[in-house]
């Protein structure tokens, strides 16, 4: 895709007018709206304030590309705009913006916005160009640009390499494949250049593999640059000097990235034999490789999870609706054929929440070889099976008193774990012909995965089990001081990095303790972490409420956002504020989530659902109280942050 298809002269802004970011957004949304490329403009600004309450589309260095997938677009466009004064934007750096490219991509348009988000970035990365664009006096001068830029960036993807250069391969991706992507493929492209060394980078963005290596090239390559933060395809360096970074390092230290593979400092990646533990945790401590592959598995799992939790709960729901006879309660959430069916569809997917969890923690470690073993061991988590208490014919009934006991989501975080190294390390020292390689990995590592897996969790799930049977007992005769303490702890780490890791601990927490009390009317600490979480959010809309002289007309408007993300119970929608004053904001919205969880600890308010916020809010034991608690946490956290925030 070209850039120049989707720049629309009519709608470019050589002059813009603005001096905030509200106003420069309204200005080119207008210039949309005036040219028949928006239909509604209320609809397209509501878009692109959503984006922005996410985190600033003002990217630094003075570029911004504000952008929106909207009904209200009727064709792919991207607007150009400049000023000669610069717009306060609140981007990354703080400094004034100057150029603006906004992004206005239709419903169903294939993802059109993220793509052109990509192409954007890498011409604004190279040196000088965006000085051309501030030079630029006409809309035909923008595309005499783009189209210059291009035409040069074809000839140097046709250039001959020159006779005995270094020849490297790079990948690169980042999470959300737009911008850092890009950013890091020309970074490296442009370092290697200066180093007189050829290499050729393949993309993972969003719209896919772009410039995919070949097997020759790989062979040929005197080693390999990992610059991603997700997950991508890496059997096919196997045997090859490997370096792995985050995509960070891809943009800002691409010159130590080159020159380790040039002075023969790379480990050796072994994608089978495992000769070398994983390069890919190179860099890491044990506690970050330890949250890493949690996240791996936790990730994969919240989804079943999710669906499955809230079809569980609305089966409850309608029972309680239809009414139940008070001798056929131990029947709830089954007793009329309708809910019966929600419970079955929920518990279905709900049953595939341990082996998920604990399948792809040993994915994490071991990739694809440790998926079926870490898929057993989440299996034997959630069915007991312990030595001593397999049933089979001759035997009899179970023996052992903790057989058949569920060890749980702590059972299958363990057999993850164990699955995986047991994986890695039958990779390390399993050793077979060449010959043989394919079928080690679809045959033995599989079946020696699985058997010393299976046989070490028959062992594992019993001391796993009594664990898991007195937390169990212990949170289901929460009361008092002891529910007060706990839900102080889990509602405010819910508001201490708010998505960060502390955050998904709280999460993780107390959907692992909804898994155990769903059939019992819900948890209370799950309850305490939704509070927790929805308080943030709500608190920034009752802080620029309140306090208007201390926060702009962005940031005001920003905060009405802020009250759909708090009931939705999207934490998330805090970050902006927490990242432009963390000594002040953190504190306030931490206060007011303990809170919010200690008070429901103190009433013992269950809940059913994982997730949902307002929207599940009848599946709490008490909606109303729930709501005035929530309420109470952000009132105290929006008081605390409006007071110590200083004013504009």
């Amino acid at each position: 895709m070209k850039i120049q298809d989707l720049l629309n002269q009519k709608v470019m802004i050589m002059d813009l007018k603005a001096t905030t970011k509200e106003a420069a957004i309204d200005e080119m949304i207008t210039s949309l709206t005036k040219h028949g490329v928006v239909t509604d403009y209320d609809t397209f600004k509501t878009g692109i304030m959503n984006r922005e309450a996410q985190m600033t589309t003002g990217l630094g260095d003075g570029i911004a590309m504000p952008h929106s997938k909207n009904a209200a677009v009727k064709e792919a466009t991207v607007l150009f705009a400049k000023s000669a004064k610069g717009v306060d934007y609140a981007s990354l750096d703080g400094r004034p913006t100057d150029l603006f490219f906004m992004i206005a991509a239709p419903d169903g348009a294939n993802d059109t916005h993220l793509a052109a988000l990509a192409e954007l970035s890498q011409y604004l990365l190279k040196d000088g160009f965006a000085d051309q664009l501030r030079g630029a006096k006409k809309p035909e001068d923008v595309l005499a640009i783009f189209d210059a830029q291009e035409k040069q960036k074809t000839q140097s993807a046709q250039a001959t390499p020159v006779a005995g250069q270094e020849f490297i391969v790079a990948v690169t991706a980042c999470t959300t494949g737009i911008a850092h992507t890009y950013m890091a493929e020309e970074a490296l492209k442009k370092q290697a250049a200066e180093m007189g060394v050829d290499i050729k980078v393949e993309t993972n963005g969003a719209s896919g593999v772009a410039h995919k290596l070949t097997a020759k090239e790989i062979a040929k390559a005197k080693g390999v640059i990992i610059a991603a933060d997700k997950a991508v395809d890496m059997a096919r360096f196997d045997g090859k000097p490997l370096v792995n970074r985050p995509v960070a390092d891809g943009i800002k230290k691409t010159e130590e990235l080159i020159q380790i593979i040039l002075n023969n400092q790379a480990d050796t990646y072994h994608a089978q034999n495992g000769a070398k533990n994983e390069v890919r945790d190179e860099k890491l401590t044990a506690a970050q490789a330890f949250y890493k592959h949690l996240m791996g598995g936790v990730s994969q799992m919240l989804p079943f999870v999710i669906g499955g939790g809230i079809m569980i709960a609305l089966a409850f729901l309608l029972d309680n609706m239809l009414g139940v006879p008070k001798d056929q309660l131990s029947n709830l959430g089954s007793y009329h054929e309708i809910a019966a069916m929600f419970k079955n569809i929920g518990g279905a997917a709900f049953g595939f929440m341990l082996p998920v969890l604990a399948g792809y923690i040993a994915y994490s470690i071991a990739e694809k070889p440790g998926l079926v073993s870490g898929f057993v061991a989440g299996a034997i988590a959630a069915s007991g099976f312990a030595y001593g208490g397999i049933p089979y014919a001759a035997g009899g009934e179970k023996t052992l008193a903790l057989a058949g006991v569920p060890s749980g989501f702590l059972g299958a975080l363990v057999g993850g774990f164990l699955a995986g190294y047991v994986v890695l390390a039958l990779k390390k020292y399993v050793k077979v012909p060449r010959s043989l390689e394919g079928a080690k990995s679809i045959l033995l590592l599989p079946l020696l995965g699985v058997l010393l897996t299976g046989f070490l969790m028959l062992a594992v799930n019993i001391p796993m089990a009594a664990i898991n049977t007195a937390l169990n007992d212990f949170l289901t005769g929460l009361s008092g001081s002891s529910a007060v303490l706990l839900g102080l702890l889990v509602g405010g780490m819910m508001a201490i990095d708010m998505g960060g890791p502390i955050n998904k601990a709280a999460y993780v927490f107390g959907t692992g303790t909804l898994a155990a009390t769903v059939t019992n009317g819900g948890s209370v600490v799950m309850a305490a972490v939704m509070a927790g979480g929805m308080v943030p959010p709500l608190a920034v809309f009752i802080a620029t409420l309140l306090y208007k002289n201390k926060f702009s007309k962005e940031e005001r408007d920003s905060g009405l956002t802020n009250i759909v993300m708090g009931l939705s119970f999207i934490t998330e929608g805090a970050i902006p504020f927490a990242a432009a004053d963390p000594a002040r904001a953190i504190p306030s919205f931490a206060v007011g989530s303990a809170l919010a969880g200690a008070l429901v600890g103190l009433t013992g308010i269950k809940l059913l659902a994982p997730h949902g916020g307002i929207f599940v809010i009848a599946l709490t034991s008490n909606p109303i109280l729930y709501l005035v608690f929530v309420i109470i946490g952000a009132i105290v956290s929006g008081i605390l942050f409006g007071a110590l925030r200083k004013e504009k």
